[in-house]
Formats: C-alpha cells, sequence, structure tokens
C-alpha cells in the first residue's frame, strides 16, 4: 500500500498582513481564490494565534463557505515560546509529530496560518513543516502576500543575494554594534539585510539607524504593505536625515539596508 498516497496534505496558507492594524485589505485583493477556496475547505488547523486563525477563516467565510462553522474547526496553536523566537531549531519527537498531526496521516488535509503572512516566513511554522516531511506527508505552499518579498522587490537592493535576519536586538550598545556588523557585512558583499520590528517601536529603530549607519549607506523602509497607506521609502542615510521621519511609521514594516 502506497501510504503516502492515503494521506492528507500539509497546505501553508498566508494571510493578509493587516494583522493588529486599524483597517483591513480586502481579502479577495491580496489572495487569489484558489488560496481562499482551499482555506475555506479545510476542518484542521495548526496556527500561530487561535484567535486571530478563527478571525481570518471568518473572513474566509464571508467570501467562500466554511466546511464547518467556525467554531467546529479544530484549531491547534503552537507554543507561545515560539512566537518571539521562532521553531526553526524545535524538533518534534515521532510521538509529538504523530499526534500534532493525526489529521494528515488519517488521510485528511491540514493548514498551516501565521498572524500575517506566508507561515514559516519570519513567523513559526517551519518545525511543522519539517515533523510533515519527516512523516511523508506532502506540504503544499499556497500563494499570498510575503512581506520580506514584497520590501525587497520595491526596494532597488540586490534582490539576487539578500538575508533576512528577523529582529535587531534591543535598545542599547549592543543594538549599535549589531547594526555596525551587518552594515559591514552589507557594504563588503553587496547582500541587502533585511530585518523588522514591533510596529510600534518602528520610530525608535528608525532613529538608531540613522544615529548609527554611514551617510552613503542605503535604507529601505516598507510599512503597511498591501495596506490602503502602505508606502516604501528607500534612499541614502544621508537623504533620510535631511527629511522628516515619515508618516504611517505605526504599520507594520520591513526595513533593509544595502550599499
Amino acid at each position: 500500500m502506497n501510504h503516502a498516497s492515503s494521506r492528507g496534505r500539509l497546505y501553508l496558507i498566508p494571510t493578509p498582513l493587516d494583522h493588529g492594524c486599524s483597517e483591513q485589505t480586502a481579502l479577495d485583493w491580496v489572495l487569489p481564490h484558489s488560496t481562499i477556496e482551499r482555506a475555506a475547505r479545510l476542518r484542521t488547523w495548526i496556527c500561530e494565534n487561535a484567535k486571530s486563525a478563527r478571525a481570518f477563516l471568518k473572513r474566509v467565510d464571508g467570501l467562500v463557505p466554511l466546511a464547518l462553522p467556525v467554531q467546529q474547526l479544530a484549531v491547534t496553536e503552537l507554543a507561545h515560546a515560539l512566537h518571539k523566537k521562532g521553531d526553526h531549531d524545535v524538533v518534534f519527537s515521532r510521538g509529538a509529530a504523530e499526534r500534532l498531526l493525526r489529521a494528515a496521516l488519517d488521510g485528511n488535509d491540514i493548514g498551516l496560518l501565521s498572524e500575517a503572512g506566508m507561515p514559516a516566513l519570519a513567523d513559526p511554522g517551519s518545525s511543522v513543516v519539517r515533523a510533515a516531511h519527516e512523516l511523508g506527508i506532502a506540504v503544499v505552499p499556497m500563494t499570498g502576500p510575503i512581506s520580506i518579498g514584497l520590501a525587497l522587490a520595491a526596494s532597488g537592493f540586490n534582490g539576487q543575494n539578500f538575508a533576512f535576519i528577523g529582529y535587531l536586538p534591543r535598545p542599547g550598545s549592543e543594538r549599535a554594534g549589531y547594526i555596525q556588523t551587518i552594515e559591514k557585512r552589507a557594504l563588503a558583499t553587496g547582500q541587502a539585510q533585511l530585518f523588522i520590528e514591533t510596529p510600534y517601536r518602528n520610530v525608535a529603530l528608525l532613529e538608531a539607524l540613522l544615529h548609527t549607519l554611514k551617510p552613503d549607506t542605503r535604507l529601505c523602509v516598507a510599512a503597511g504593505l498591501t495596506l490602503p497607506h502602505a508606502a516604501v521609502w528607500s534612499g541614502s542615510v544621508a537623504e533620510w536625515r535631511a527629511k522628516p521621519v515619515p508618516s504611517h511609521m505605526d504599520l507594520p514594516a520591513v526595513f533593509a539596508i544595502s550599499r
């Protein structure tokens, strides 16, 4: 018997980038119908946050009726400890992986969600994907918004050689030293360096970058991507220093530096 053919699949379902924002983007503007339709069919979910997952599924239901009412869907939330540090180093035991992905082993498809964008990219989920591969469960990424890719494409920086480094260290001498380290890497190799921050700390991060980076280093901030007030600012640090802080810096943003 071909066990792989009798198993369900793990679908990676992207979500809109408007999590935590005061206004939302129309779901069918940022997700293709095929992704919305697939999400509507799934009855079992693994997610970063159960509350935001159910809120997303209610939006899906407004366009394509769900297979079951939201309250009847099976929703498993990943451990909160993984939300900030990520789960790329987490390895489930065989038993834990089988319990988590039991529905797929029994022949039913499962969906994986993060709070915004593609799960397992700048968000938890990679441990679930790895577990699926180890159990012989097919993994299917669906189409939708990915903030890192959108920001890099709009920055004018090196799209052939780049690194996403997540969150920078908290404010202080360690942060300044880290900024100098990634700046040296960007200037020496041409590799664009992308990173993020909690929205309410965006202005503080921008100020730290402008204080620490060299005048000729290029800096891009892509804020509110896919939202009505989306904006991308890209230029030299010297140019940034000569203008006021842009508006809407309280929106989710991706930062990037390059030579």
